[in-house]
C-alpha cells in the first residue's frame, strides 16, 4: 500500500506539475509568437544592458527571439499533449534552470523593467517574474524526475504528427506576424485607443515626471539638451531619449511627444485634437526602414495633400539620415521627432502607416499592406478606410484557436478511431484462442547450478535433437550458467532455441573479481538473462537499486532480461503478494515505454519452487492479470498487452497445459524440468497440444 501511495503522489506531482508548465508555455509561446518584433526589442534591450549587443550578428535577436518563442510553444504543447515527454520536460527544466538565476539578478539590480516573459500580454514587475520561475522550476523539476509517469493523449505512433505540426503552425504565425502586424495588439496603440485618453491621469493621481532629452552636435561636440534649454539651429540633432526623473501614476501613454523639426515646436495637442484625419508614418529609425513600398507613401502623401489631410513622417533618426531618406526616395511630406521606444511601440512595422482622427487610432498597416490607388478612391469621410476598424480579441483569438485546434482533432481523430481501434484489435485476447495474442509464448529453462561443462554440452545437443523435426509453437530458451554460454550457443539452431545467463553483474566493467557483465554475456553469443530471480534476492541481497542496474545494463548490451517477481509463504498468507509484486516490479518500472517493452516477466511463487507445492491455474492467473494490470497503469493497455509474463512455480508437463490455457499466463520459467529434455519438452508441447 506504502509504495501504491507513493506512486498516486508522483504521478500528482508529475501531472500538476506538466499542466502548470503547459499553460505558462503555451501563453508565453504565443505572445511572443504573434509580436516577434517585439520579443526583438526586449532581446536588443537585455543585450544592451549587458554590454553584449556587440557579441552577436544583427539577425540574431529577431531569429533568437522566434525560434526561443517556437521551442516555448512547442514544449508547452508536448507537455500539454504528453507527448515527447523527456525532451519536453528536459527543455523546460533547462530553460528554467537558467532563467530563474537569471531573473533573481534583474530583480536585485534592475537592468531591465520587466523581464519580458508574457510580452505586453501581462507585465510582471521583476520581483513577481522571479516569483513566478521559482514556482515553474519546481514544477518543471517534479515532471522530469516522474516524466514517464505523465499520461499521453496522443498515442505513440501519432506524436510525431502533433510535434510536426506544432513546430510548423508556431513559425508559421510569427512570420505571418512579422510580415504584417501582430494578430493580437496588447499595446496601448491598439486600433480603437485615443491617444489623449490614454495620457489622461486620474484626479488626485500624481504623475511621474518624465524629461525629454536630446543630444546634438556642434563642431565635433556633443552635449545633451532638454525642451527648456534647447539651443539654435546651428546645432545637429543626434539623438532622443526619455527619462523618468520622479516615479509617480503611469498612464498606459506617458511619452507620446511630437517635436516638428522644421519648426522646433511640440505638436502633440494640435495632431490628437485635430478633427479631421491625419497619417502618420512612422519609422524609428529611417535608416533601417524598408523602401520597398515608398511609391505607394509617396502616393498616399499626395493623396492627404489633395484632400486636406495631416500627413507626418515619425522618426527617432538624426537629421542627416532623414535627408538620405529624402534623397533616396524623393520623399515630401514633413519630418517630426519622437522617442525611439514609442515609436517602435505605436507600429511594428518599419516603417508602418497609422491613421488617426481626434486621437483616435482608425487603422494601422505595415508596410507589406498599406493601401493603394484601388482602395483610395474617393475622401475617406466617403470610404471604409475611413471608418474605425472592427477588430474583437475574442474572433481573433478563437480564429488563431481553430486554425491550431482543427487539424489536431483530426489527428486526435484518426487517432482514436484508426490507431487505437486497429492496435485494440491486434491486441485484443480471446481466452479460447490464445493464438490471438499478439505477445510471444515462451518456454524457458533455467539450468541454475547444475551440470558440468560436458554434461551441459550433451543437454543441450540432445534437446536440439529432440527439436529438430518440429516447430514449436513457443519460443524455447536455456538459461545455462557462465561456463557454458561460449560452448552451447553455437551448438544449437537458433532459430528454434534462445541462449541466455542466469545473471549478470550490476556494473559495466572493472575490479569486481568473480563478477560477469551483461557486455561478456553478450560477447558469447547470447540473447537473454534472467535477473531478479528469488534465489539471487535472498541469498545475496539483491535490491530494487541493483536490479535497476543489472536491467539497464542488460538492455544496453542487446540482452532481453527475464526479469522475476514473486512472493514467499509468509507473504501470501498474509494476502501481500499484490504489494509484494508491485514493489519488485520498481526495478523496471523506471524504463522507458521503449525499453520496457523490450523485457519478458516471470512470476515466481517461491513458496511453490522446489516444494511440489504448485499455484493453482486460479491463482497464477489472478496474479498475471494483477501484474498486467500495474504494467497497463504505467505504460498503457498496448504495451501491457504484449508483455509476455511467464510463470515459474513448479511447472511440469502434467499441470504446463492448465497452467498456460489462462489468458494472462504466457509459458513458464522451468526450473528442475528444464535438466531432462523429456520433461521440458513436455512442457514445450503444452503449446502444441
Amino acid at each position: 500500500m506504502k509504495d501504491k501511495n507513493l506512486h498516486i503522489i508522483q504521478e500528482v506531482v508529475a501531472n500538476t506539475g506538466r499542466f502548470i508548465l503547459a499553460a505558462s508555455f503555451i501563453f508565453s509561446g504565443f505572445v511572443k509568437a504573434v509580436d516577434p518584433l517585439g520579443f526583438q526589442y526586449k532581446i536588443q534591450d537585455y543585450l544592451a544592458a549587458f554590454g553584449m549587443a556587440s557579441w552577436f550578428p544583427s539577425f540574431f535577436p529577431l531569429l533568437g527571439g522566434i525560434v526561443l518563442s517556437s521551442v516555448e510553444f512547442f514544449i508547452g504543447i508536448s507537455l500539454f499533449f504528453g507527448t515527447r515527454r523527456t525532451i519536453a520536460s528536459s527543455l523546460a527544466l533547462m530553460l528554467m534552470i537558467f532563467m530563474t538565476p537569471l531573473t533573481l539578478y534583474l530583480a536585485l539590480f534592475d537592468p531591465v523593467s520587466d523581464c519580458g516573459c508574457f510580452g505586453d500580454a501581462w507585465v510582471l514587475t521583476n520581483w513577481e517574474t522571479f516569483g513566478k520561475n521559482v514556482v515553474l522550476l519546481l514544477a518543471a523539476a517534479g515532471t522530469f524526475r516522474y516524466r514517464k509517469m505523465v499520461f499521453r493523449f496522443i498515442s505513440v505512433k501519432m506524436e510525431w504528427l502533433v510535434s510536426l505540426y506544432t513546430l510548423f503552425f508556431v513559425f508559421t504565425l510569427s512570420f505571418y506576424c512579422l510580415n504584417r502586424l501582430p494578430v493580437l495588439d496588447f499595446r496601448p496603440y491598439k486600433i480603437g485607443k485615443n491617444i489623449s485618453e490614454g495620457m489622461t491621469i486620474p484626479d488626485g493621481a500624481k504623475p511621474s515626471v518624465y524629461e525629454s532629452i536630446f543630444v546634438l552636435e556642434k563642431n565635433g561636440e556633443k552635449k545633451e539638451f532638454t525642451l527648456d534649454n534647447y539651443p539654435d539651429s546651428t546645432w545637429t540633432f543626434v539623438d532622443t531619449r526619455t527619462v523618468l526623473k520622479e516615479k509617480g501614476y503611469e498612464p498606459p501613454i506617458h511619452d507620446f511627444s511630437i517635436m516638428d523639426l522644421d519648426t522646433g515646436d511640440d505638436i502633440t495637442e494640435d495632431v490628437l485634437t485635430d478633427m479631421g484625419y491625419t497619417f502618420l508614418l512612422v519609422a524609428h529609425r529611417i535608416e533601417e526602414a524598408d523602401d520597398s513600398n515608398i511609391d505607394l507613401i509617396n502616393e498616399i502623401y499626395d493623396y492627404s495633400v489633395e484632400h486636406g489631410y495631416r500627413f507626418y513622417c515619425l522618426t527617432s533618426s538624426p537629421e542627416e539620415q532623414i535627408e538620405l531618406w529624402k534623397d533616396k526616395t524623393g520623399a515630401e511630406y514633413p519630418f517630426c521627432q519622437m522617442d525611439d521606444i514609442t515609436l517602435k511601440t505605436m507600429v511594428r512595422s518599419n516603417p508602418g502607416l497609422m491613421l488617426i482622427k481626434n486621437g483616435t487610432i482608425l487603422n494601422k498597416w505595415s508596410d507589406e499592406d498599406i493601401p493603394d490607388e484601388y482602395v483610395l478612391t474617393d475622401k475617406l469621410e466617403n470610404l471604409p478606410l475611413g471608418q474605425q476598424k472592427l477588430e474583437s480579441d475574442f474572433h481573433t483569438v478563437g480564429y488563431v484557436f481553430l486554425w491550431f485546434v482543427i487539424p489536431l482533432l483530426l489527428v486526435l481523430g484518426v487517432d482514436v478511431l484508426v490507431i487505437r481501434r486497429r492496435e485494440r484489435k491486434k491486441s485484443f485476447i480471446n481466452p479460447l484462442n490464445k493464438e490471438n495474442k499478439m505477445r510471444k509464448n515462451i518456454v524457458a529453462g533455467n539450468w541454475k547450478m547444475n551440470k558440468t561443462l560436458q554434461e551441459g554440452i550433451a543437454l543441450a545437443k540432445e534437446l536440439n535433437e529432440a527439436l529438430a523435426n518440429e516447430k514449436p509453437n513457443c519460443d524455447v530458451i536455456i538459461c545455462t550458467p557462465f561456463i557454458h554460454l561460449a560452448s552451447v550457443t553455437p551448438l544449437v539452431d537458433a532459430a528454434k532455441i534462445g541462449v541466455g545467463a542466469e545473471n549478470c553483474a550490476d556494473k559495466a566493467s572493472g575490479a569486481y573479481t568473480g563478477e560477469v557483465s551483461a557486455e561478456m554475456v553478450a560477447s558469447t553469443g547470447a540473447k537473454y538473462v534472467i535477473l531478479g530471480h528469488s534465489e539471487r534476492r535472498a541469498y545475496y541481497g539483491e535490491t530494487v537499486a541493483i536490479l535497476e542496474e543489472k536491467v539497464k545494463l542488460a538492455l544496453a548490451n542487446g540482452l532481453t532480461p527475464i526479469f522475476c517477481i514473486g512472493e514467499v509463504l509468509e507473504e501470501r498468507e498474509a494476502n501481500k503478494q499484490n504489494e509484494v509484486v508491485a514493489a519488485q516490479m520498481a526495478s523496471v518500472f523506471s524504463l522507458s515505454a521503449e525499453d520496457f517493452s523490450k523485457i519478458i516477466l516471470a512470476y515466481e511463487p517461491v513458496w511453490a519452487i522446489g516444494t511440489g507445492k504448485t499455484a493453482t491455474p486460479e491463482q497464477a492467473q489472478e496474479i498475471h492479470a494483477f501484474i498486467r494490470s500495474i504494467v497497463a497503469d504505467k505504460y498503457g493497455k498496448e504495451i501491457a498487452d504484449n508483455t509476455s509474463i511467464l510463470y515459474g512455480g513448479s511447472c511440469k508437463p502434467s499441470n504446463a497445459k492448465e497452467l498456460f490455457a489462462n489468458p494472462d499466463v504466457d509459458g513458464g520459467l522451468i526450473g528442475g524440468a528444464a535438466l531432462k529434455v523429456a520433461d521440458f519438452k513436455g512442457i514445450i508441447d503444452a503449446f502444441n497440444a
